[in-house]
């Protein structure tokens, strides 16, 4: 290469290296046609449960990874969490407060939250379970793992007709899970469409504060 010559480089857009073609009714659809579907649970602390309780909750979960005949992945999301959403509500009720007692409380109590905040630094954690299914059989990966850059080798487009098929397939996966985590007292619900592009979004972009995951409430 000449001295001073600048190698060229090409530039490729990020959604390059995400092999996710879309998201179509909650599900995301990779690049190569397979499908991801993502369920949110809740969680059980076992130190607060008996050592019998949690002898059954252990047996339990056994019980279903035992019973699974396809692969799953358990993703935990650990964020800092961000209070501006609840300041900003307390903003708001400090506007419309007439009494000034309440007034100079509602600003201590701003204060207290925002300071402990900072020097506890509170963190929140979200855990999900993926769900696989795909119709070409591949042998790879199947959660978040597999959705690296590099791993589709291939752009498949499915037709409406293909995508109910193969989510009736992947709904029968997701009976099954949800069927076996109850057992344990573990509830999930199945994320939609916003809330999976939400999940994505925050992901790629770590270095970004954002909203904390709202999603519908867990089943009962």
């Amino acid at each position: 290469m000449p001295s001073g010559t600048t190698p060229q480089v090409k530039a490729q857009a990020t959604q390059e290296f995400v092999p996710i073609k879309e998201v179509r009714d909650g599900v995301v659809i990779l690049k190569d046609g397979s499908l991801r579907s993502l369920l949110m649970a809740s969680s059980i602390n076992l130190a607060l449960k008996s050592q019998d309780e949690q002898q059954a909750i252990i047996g339990q979960f056994q019980n279903f990874l035992n019973s699974l005949e396809f692969t799953v992945q358990f993703f935990i999301q650990s964020r800092q969490l961000d209070i501006r959403p609840y300041i900003a509500l307390l903003e708001e009720r400090l506007v419309l407060e007439l009494d000034d007692l309440m007034k100079i409380q509602i600003r201590e109590y701003m204060t207290f939250i925002k300071d402990f905040t900072e020097r506890a630094n509170i963190m929140t954690k979200n855990f999900f379970i993926v769900i696989p299914y795909d119709p070409a059989l591949i042998a790879r990966g199947s959660g978040l793992g597999s959705l690296i850059p590099g791993s589709a080798s291939s752009s498949t487009s499915l037709t409406n007709e293909q995508f109910e098929q193969y989510r009736t397939q992947l709904e029968q996966r997701i009976a099954v899970v949800e069927q076996g985590l109850v057992r344990t007292g573990v509830r999930v619900v199945g994320l939609g469409t916003e809330e999976v592009i939400e999940l994505f979004y925050k992901l790629f972009n770590p270095g970004e504060l954002e909203k904390p995951l709202q999603v519908t409430q867990m089943a009962k």
